[in-house]
């Protein structure tokens, strides 16, 4: 489904009771809503209404010219609230779409019921543009994400996934090849230019902040940051998982998520 704002469509799913709590799920870069395919069933299944936003230039979202902020992309999360006319959630992002959570909840704080932030960063870190000029190079020069797909890959899991799940991993594969240019070199854009440091200890916002322990992308350490400088944040490891622990390791990380929504529900 489709919401026409400025000119361009934000696509996103929202399914279960209309007047159930929602949880507001934002996705990671060259992903899309489908990230969250591990945890949907079991939201719906416990009477929650889900929420899952595509970022621009991502799954079914028009693409933008860049580069995009924070800000900006938190606001697009705002823009999905109220043309569905939600006043309050419980949201969950990760990587990027952690960082977006955290832009939201300082600048929309009152709409987040709260917040569970997964495998992200409080700050661009201090080695970034050497770590990204490759990537955002081959993008430019192929026009193309499908260069990053199979690297990138091997960067969200570790090599026990794929033999285990083969079509899961084809699927979160293709996406990222799929992930328009202009959306990627945005998004990345706004991942180089931020930091939330000097903001997090104003926050009021419950927040739950998890991490696979072998993530070496948006490591632990940054995320054990999150929650020492969030007030009462809270931080969780799950073992044997790269970026993606929601999908590598979803029974453990469904544990974390639902008992954590329903202690705000």
């Amino acid at each position: 489904m489709l919401i026409t704002h400025n000119g361009r469509r934000l696509y996103y799913t929202l399914e279960g009771p209309e007047k159930a709590q929602v949880v507001c799920f934002t996705h990671s870069l060259a992903s899309d809503g489908g990230m969250w395919a591990e945890q949907v069933p079991l939201l719906l299944a416990a009477g929650y209404r889900v929420l899952r936003l595509d970022m621009r230039g991502h799954g079914g979202s028009d693409p933008v010219a860049g580069p995009y902020t924070m800000a900006q992309l938190a606001d697009d999360v705002a823009v999905a609230l109220d043309y569905h006319g939600i006043d309050k959630v419980q949201y969950i992002g990760l990587s990027i779409g952690g960082m977006i959570g955290q832009a939201f909840a300082l600048a929309h704080g009152q709409r987040l019921i709260s917040a569970l932030w997964s495998d992200t960063m409080p700050q661009t870190p201090a080695n970034a543009e050497a770590a990204w000029g490759p990537r955002i190079e081959a993008v430019k020069k192929a026009n193309s994400c499908t260069p990053l797909a199979d690297p990138t890959m091997e960067r969200w899991f570790t090599d026990a996934y794929k033999p285990r799940n083969p079509g899961r991993w084809k699927q979160i594969r293709d996406t990222i090849a799929a992930t328009t240019p202009a959306g990627y070199l945005g998004c990345s854009a706004a991942i180089l230019n931020f930091d939330f440091t000097p903001k997090l200890p104003s926050l009021k916002v419950p927040a739950l902040v998890i991490c696979g322990d072998m993530d070496e992308g948006t490591p632990p350490a940054g995320n054990k940051k999150i929650a020492e400088l969030a007030p009462g944040a809270r931080y969780e490891e799950i073992a044997n998982a790269r970026h993606f622990p929601n999908v590598e390791q979803a029974d453990t990380f469904n544990k974390l998520m639902m008992d954590w929504l329903g202690k705000h529900r």
